[in-house]
């Protein structure tokens, strides 16, 4: 893993199938995909206690529809879980990305099982 000139919690993570890197921004709160100069898809998160909260997901339009916005919650899923955070999604795309990902449950928070109704 190569690290990035931010500081040392900063870290380009491994690109998955190819592509461009996932970026991690913990000063930020987020990570993110650099997609061309000046264009990102990231996901931003608030960690309160051991809860991870993902409050906001984006993918420019001309990049949508490609698996960004769902790679990059993986990577906030595996760096929560890594840490022993349990997961509370809040924007609509990580709600519907977990109602998906049943294999992914046992990472919720029971405030998360209790809202979606799992």
């Amino acid at each position: 893993m190569r690290r990035s000139k931010l500081n040392s919690d900063s870290a380009i993570l491994p690109s998955v199938g190819g592509g461009c890197g996932v970026l991690h921004r913990p000063d930020q709160r987020m990570f993110l995909i650099r997609l061309e100069p000046g264009s990102y898809a990231f996901v931003k998160y608030e960690v309160v206690g051991n809860k991870l909260y993902i409050t906001r997901t984006y993918t420019p339009e001309k990049f949508r529809g490609g698996g960004l916005a769902s790679r990059l919650t993986e990577r906030v899923v595996l760096w929560a879980k890594e840490r022993g955070f349990k997961v509370v999604p809040v924007c609509s795309f990580a709600i519907s990305f977990f109602k998906k990902r049943r294999d992914l449950h046992y990472l919720l928070d029971e405030e998360a099982l209790e809202t979606l109704n799992l």
